[in-house]
């Protein structure tokens, strides 16, 4: 199996179906978003409001909401200390607008506290960046060369981005639990509006999930290819 008449069987094997996974995860996210994105708050707060209000409570009244041009393109930018909201987000009073918006003020305390997996994403971005661009290269060029050394530095490489992917999990699971206990805890949201609201960051979080499986398949389907292999 693997290679098979130069069909690469492992391709069909992990791949597809992590694909497919990623693809539902997208699906899913989006549709759930959409859905929440029509109901609207009992308080009438928008998510910009209750970003700031959420930084404020925790002291980070340096810290900006702005607005960027998108869909869904929300972040919190550490390198300018912002949180960013989206056009979808910003100045809405839906629900899962409001959701998304702590979500990201999450990160922005999580980066205040020094949250340790946090720094530890951010220390491994460098190799992340580098390990994604040129691993693929390198271990294609070990294969056809037959140095089976070249090919274990561009696994090696590769293993990073998965180790990142991993790395995200606590990240963004942390940041969405500190998102529902704030708005439950400050009662920007009623019980059943935070229903929906972990609906939609749970869908968030699937996507996460989908793309560490992808990365961890196509991680096994490299291994499996051409670790330990040499060139007849």
């Amino acid at each position: 199996m693997g290679l098979f008449y130069g069909f690469d069987t492992y391709y069909f094997i992990f791949i597809i179906p992590a694909l497919l996974l990623s693809m539902w995860a997208q699906l899913k996210v989006k549709s759930t978003y959409a859905q929440y994105s029509r109901v609207g708050n009992a308080r009438g707060m928008t998510a910009d409001a209750a970003a700031r209000y959420i930084l404020d409570l925790n002291g980070l009244n340096y810290v900006p909401v702005r607005h960027i041009s998108g869909d869904l393109t929300d972040h919190f930018d550490p390198r300018d200390n912002v949180v960013n909201l989206s056009d979808s987000v910003y100045g809405s009073s839906s629900i899962a607008a409001l959701g998304v918006a702590a979500h990201e003020v999450g990160h922005a305390v999580q980066y205040a506290q020094g949250y340790s997996p946090m720094k530890v994403r951010a220390a491994i971005i460098p190799i992340t960046n580098l390990g994604s661009t040129i691993s693929i290269p390198l271990i294609l060029i070990g294969y056809v060369l037959t140095l089976p050394s070249l090919v274990s530095i561009g696994i090696l490489l590769f293993a990073t981005v998965a180790l990142f992917q991993l790395v995200t999990l606590p990240v963004e699971f942390n940041a969405s639990n500190r998102a529902i206990a704030t708005l439950q805890q400050q009662a920007l949201l009623t019980p059943d509006e935070l229903q929906g609201t972990k609906k939609v960051l749970s869908a968030a979080a699937m996507t996460y999930v989908a793309a560490l499986i992808t990365s961890l398949a196509q991680l096994l389907r490299l291994v499996l290819l051409f670790g330990g292999r040499r060139r007849d």
